[in-house]
């Protein structure tokens, strides 16, 4: 075997020889074609310590890729941590070969390159070349020079048909050193994580237009968001307040799929458009599946167990971390995430502060939370009457006027304590079980307010094991099922019980995506914030589109100027020379009066600019902006129906989706952007 990498031999008289450094790979198997892909460097390095310190036999585990991966060492394995895949081969690689038809180098076996190596050494020291080697599978690696190594394919023998050397093909190249081949190896990602992010997908196993999974679409977004901490958050990186944001995927689609639903389904398609057939089944009747209370109750059970599944195997595996969590949902999963949330119980001490009044099946407040209701209402003397009936917060807004009768309390104080009850039971969003909503609808046809909850299908919504900080909706269609449902609008004082930030980002020509804001402010027409572009100003095609409105709005105020000038001065009689020169001062006053909605016209961009953060959107994201849109491409505003379903799937990509959630996950921490990005809230 050659020398370890870390103790090069002595050179001999011939020449002088160095050790390869080697560098750790693994295979990636998509549609039964190999492709070796390099481990980064400081993963590399990691591998090559501990096969260096004889840990192989030990079967030691490495974990690699953000602590995603682990690789078994003895066995040569890569294996997933957080989600299934495909276990892949790993190999410490020193050799390549490339032929005419490859793409990228493909290393040598372990065993093999060590020959390979053990021959060069020879050659090197001793200066003598032309050397041969034969492969287990007869291929031949001739050694012509440091510079030119040739790799032949099996020669026929002399019991076969001879085979020309066109039908041998063309040598394949050999290169020692993953420095000498073509490849980029990634430096590798920062250790500390400063927040967890659970993203959970939409309709169907393929997430983009590409087909391919929620892991793929979400290793995207990471390393989006890798790229745009490095150029955006560059000064808190160097002072190492900010390490990177870890996104786990979330799949429930194939838990839905493998209760035996697809069999049944496929007992009842017709034959034709077999294709189309297959392909709505598995896609478009996921909707449909989350609106049967069966299937609903196993999609919410799996989202949630899988998320408290990862979040306490993420913990495990980061004893150190003391980060926050946030979830996101693309799609039908943020419809999925939002009726979980809305759900959520939250806890007694802070369900007293929220604005939409505490949950009535809180019963650990005490007698000392009726007082404190007591004494709002004015009402402190009736307190011995409530604690002689060990009366509590649940026990109060049990309470019917017959019971109060029944107390003693007179009929104004029983009016003040009931509208309180109905006020607060109104203003709540989600406090009760479906089962009860189904009870209390006719109720609340006469409320202002109806309950998020209404129209919800009936499932036991599980408890999460932590609360999380915001909650991102990607393409959402929220909006639209809250008013199937029955919702038409939103108290502007609700918030989810355990969760304070909601943010709702869309694509312009997404068709699936809908706003919310209009629900919390149905008076006032407003437009969604302009998500700034990453690079900090609008895309040119949208300020050549203001520019050029602007424009045709000045020219036509201009015009509209002049010619009621012109007008005015043609109908008028003749006046004395006095009077022209005050009808001229009246009319350049007018043409002023007319040119006045000239300079209008171009301020309501700074207007709303200015405006926009004062409008009152309620408490769903903490009194701050829900709906932001993002910016369309050039190529997307010449046809916006042909770009629509690439709209809905365009989010995974998206540096500007991706800025505005590390920007908001950061700004919790009390970290901000190396420079605020203009439009930004």
């Amino acid at each position: 075997p050659p020398p370890a990498a870390a103790e090069p031999p002595e050179p001999e008289p011939g020449g002088r020889y160095e050790a390869v450094v080697p560098h750790w790979f693994y295979c990636k198997v998509t549609d039964t074609r190999e492709r070796w892909v390099p481990f980064s460097a400081q993963d590399s390095e990691r591998l090559e310590e501990a096969h260096g310190a004889g840990k192989d036999q030990d079967d030691v585990v490495v974990p690699t890729s953000g602590g995603r991966y682990d690789v078994h060492l003895r066995t040569r394995q890569r294996t997933a941590v957080y989600w299934e895949e495909e276990v892949s081969e790993v190999r410490r690689c020193t050799w390549f070969y490339k032929g005419d038809k490859d793409n990228k180098y493909i290393p040598y076996s372990e065993s093999f390159s060590e020959e390979l190596e053990e021959a060069y050494m020879i050659a090197v020291t001793l200066d003598e070349w032309k050397k041969k080697l034969e492969s287990p599978n007869r291929e031949v690696i001739i050694l012509h020079n440091p510079k030119l190594m040739v790799h032949y394919h099996p020669v026929a023998s002399s019991d076969d048909w001879v085979s020309t050397p066109t039908e041998q093909g063309r040598p394949r190249t050999v290169k020692r050193g993953v420095e000498n081949i073509a490849v980029e190896i990634p430096s590798g990602e920062p250790l500390q994580i400063d927040h967890l992010v659970f993203v959970v997908h939409g309709i169907g196993p393929a997430c983009d237009i590409r087909f391919r999974s929620i892991v793929q679409c979400v290793n995207d977004f990471r390393n989006v968001s890798l790229s745009m901490l490095q150029a955006h958050f560059k000064k808190a990186q160097e002072q190492q307040q900010v390490g990177r944001v870890e996104f786990l995927p979330v799949n429930w689609h194939s838990s839905l799929h493998s209760t035996g639903v697809d069999v049944d389904l496929e007992r009842i398609t017709l034959p034709s458009i077999n294709r189309l057939r297959h392909f709505i089944n598995d896609t478009i009747l996921d909707v449909f599946f989350y609106n049967s209370s069966t299937y609903c109750q196993t999609i919410v059970d799996t989202v949630a167990s899988e998320m408290n599944r990862l979040h306490r195997l993420f913990l495990q595996r980061n004893p150190l971390f003391k980060g926050g969590v946030s979830i996101a949902g693309h799609s039908l999963g943020s419809l999925i995430l939002f009726d979980l949330l809305t759900n959520q119980k939250a806890d007694p001490e802070e369900d007293e502060h929220c604005a939409q009044g505490s949950r009535t099946t809180s019963s650990t407040g005490g007698i000392e939370e009726v007082k404190e209701i007591l004494k709002k209402l004015e009402l402190s003397e009736y307190c011995d009457a409530f604690e002689k009936e060990k009366m509590d917060r649940q026990a109060l807004f049990l309470c019917t006027e017959k019971n109060l009768k029944e107390m003693g309390i007179p009929l104004g104080p029983r009016m003040k304590i009931l509208d309180y009850i109905s006020a607060t039971t109104k203003m709540k969003v989600k406090t009760r079980s479906p089962s009860q909503h189904r009870h209390s609808t006719d109720d609340g046809r006469n409320c202002q307010y109806r309950d998020v909850g209404l129209g919800q299908v009936s499932a036991n919504y599980p408890q999460l094991n932590y609360k999380p900080t915001i909650f991102f909706a990607f393409g959402s269609p929220i909006g639209m099922f809250l008013t199937v449902r029955g919702v038409k609008r939103i108290d502007p004082n609700y918030s989810l019980p355990t969760c304070k930030g909601f943010f709702n980002i869309f694509h312009p020509f997404d068709p699936v995506a809908y706003r919310i804001e209009p629900m919390i402010v149905p008076d006032l027409e407003f437009e969604p914030m302009l998500l700034p572009h990453h690079k900090g100003r609008k895309r040119m095609h949208l300020e050549l589109k203001e520019g050029l409105t602007r424009m045709s709005v000045d020219l036509k105020n201009n015009l509209l100027g002049s010619l009621r000038v012109a007008w005015q001065s043609f109908t008028r009689a003749p006046v004395p020379a006095l009077e022209a020169g005050g009808t001229e001062a009246e009319a350049e006053a007018e043409a002023g009066a007319e040119k006045q909605p000239d300079t209008k016209a171009e301020e309501p961009p700074t207007a709303v600019k200015e405006e926009t953060p004062l409008i009152n959107v309620g408490r769903l994201n903490g009194g701050n902006r829900i709906d932001y849109v993002l910016q369309e491409k050039p190529i997307e505003s010449f046809n916006e129906y042909l770009f629509a379903l690439q709209g809905h799937l365009c989010y995974w990509e998206s540096e500007d989706t991706v800025l505005l959630v590390l920007k908001e996950i950061y700004q919790t921490q009390g970290i901000t952007l190396d420079q605020p990005l203009p439009g930004s809230q």
